[in-house]
């Protein structure tokens, strides 16, 4: 007889409560106890909403600006090519597509000029003021061979080495015409962006 009572509860408690939610939703109660349907078309938007919706969709638009704005920045970017200089010769440079020379080509923008050494007999060596990204691996060298030294020491060979470096780039010279550049003495090496 419990069971009864209470199960009789619940459904009624069900009854209400389907009645309530099923309600008004999308119905205007007119004076008349009776009620109207009301299409989504025949809706009054207030001017508030009206105008943070115009207000989002100029922000919206905005935003959309600035990414093109940005893309269009990168694709500038992209398409400018770091350049290189010796003393005064501007020499003929193959880079590789690697995050270090995407920092170096950052650092060269407002210019970078590097002060090299001569070390060993086969290449010039000289600090680029700051580390950038590296990913050093053992590679034999060969004349022309731009490398990245310890992250923060550009290399540039007109003999042969075995070391680990990461590799930034190539001259596109004869080894006579490299050793004639690299190997009288210590040179200046300039780094721009066209």
């Amino acid at each position: 007889m419990k069971i009864r009572k209470v199960f009789a509860l619940l459904m009624l408690v069900s009854v209400i409560t389907g009645i309530t939610a099923c309600g008004t939703s999308g119905a205007d109660i007119t004076s008349g106890g009776t009620t109207t349907a009301v299409s989504p078309e025949s809706q009054i938007i207030p001017d508030t909403v009206q105008s943070s919706t115009s207000e989002i969709t100029e922000s919206e638009s905005a935003v959309s600006e600035t990414r093109m704005s940005e893309s269009e920045e990168t694709e500038v970017e992209d398409t400018q090519t770091l350049k290189m200089a010796i003393d005064n010769t501007v020499v003929d440079v193959i880079w590789e597509e690697n995050a270090s020379v995407e920092e170096l080509k950052e650092l060269a923008i407002s210019g970078l000029t590097v002060p090299m050494s001569m070390y060993g007999g086969f290449e010039q060596v000289g600090p680029i003021g700051q580390r950038i990204a590296r990913d050093d691996e053992q590679i034999a060298t060969a004349p022309g061979d731009i490398v990245l030294y310890s992250g923060d020491q550009i290399v540039v060979f007109y003999g042969s080495n075995s070391w680990a470096y990461t590799r930034l780039g190539k001259i596109n010279m004869s080894e006579d015409e490299l050793t004639e550049l690299l190997g009288n003495g210590d040179v200046t090496i300039t780094l721009s962006v066209e």
